[in-house]
């Protein structure tokens, strides 16, 4: 049975899974990209985006890496928010928008992207962007025949995590918790008190500082 999870949420020791202002220049706001500062070195990162440089070469291997490489394994599509997908608010005025990632988005996957406002599907390299007005459920019932079998990977942003955390619908959460404070921007915890006892949680401190935390489905 397919299930639905999260993978490398970075947030904040105040909870913030992106900061305030989002724009094209700084796709999370004012926290730039400290909140992802333990991923760019990673063997998996450095793969992803093909970007070697003299410091970290072929990417680093290790807890951090061990946890970012388990974002790919068994994933046959995606969910995500408008806000993950780019910047724009309201109606589509410009459907040249495709991303952030280029002629080759990582997802190689279905991509179901929700927003209240329509715009015809996009095909970028090997991926597939379906822009959809769902509630969560019916996003993933999508989803999951999208994925013909393989698990359904929820990308964010906070927003959207939190709706699906709220409908009780995620099996597998993984939070990095980074050791910045950034004040303002989007929280993912709020309304969601009690959500722990769903879950059996484990945790793994790296020695890049942050803090790796498991939250699995209880039977």
């Amino acid at each position: 049975m397919s299930k639905l999870r999260v993978h490398s949420l970075a947030l904040s020791l105040d909870g913030f899974a992106t900061g305030e202002g989002q724009s094209f220049e700084a796709p999370f706001g004012h926290a730039g990209g400290r909140l992802m500062e333990w991923f760019f070195p990673t063997r998996t990162f450095v793969g992803m985006s093909g970007h070697e440089d003299e410091a970290v070469g072929a990417g680093t291997v290790g807890v951090d890496d061990a946890f970012a490489s388990a974002t790919e394994r068994n994933i046959g599509a995606e969910i995500m928010g408008r806000g993950k997908f780019g910047p724009q608010t309201g109606p589509w005025e410009d459907d040249s928008w495709r991303g952030w990632w280029g002629d080759e988005p990582p997802f190689h996957t279905p991509v179901v992207v929700l927003t209240h406002h329509e715009r015809p599907d996009l095909v970028v390299g090997e991926t597939t962007f379906l822009f959809r007005q769902l509630a969560p459920h019916a996003a993933l019932e999508l989803a999951t025949e999208l994925a013909d079998g393989r698990d359904v990977r929820l990308g964010g942003g906070p927003t959207v995590v939190r709706e699906f955390l709220e409908a009780d619908l995620v099996d597998h959460l993984h939070i990095v918790v980074v050791p910045i404070v950034l004040g303002r921007g989007v929280r993912l915890w709020d309304g969601l008190e009690g959500l722990e006892e769903r879950f059996t949680v484990e945790v793994t401190a790296s020695p890049s500082g942050v803090v790796h935390y498991v939250f699995s489905r209880r039977p």
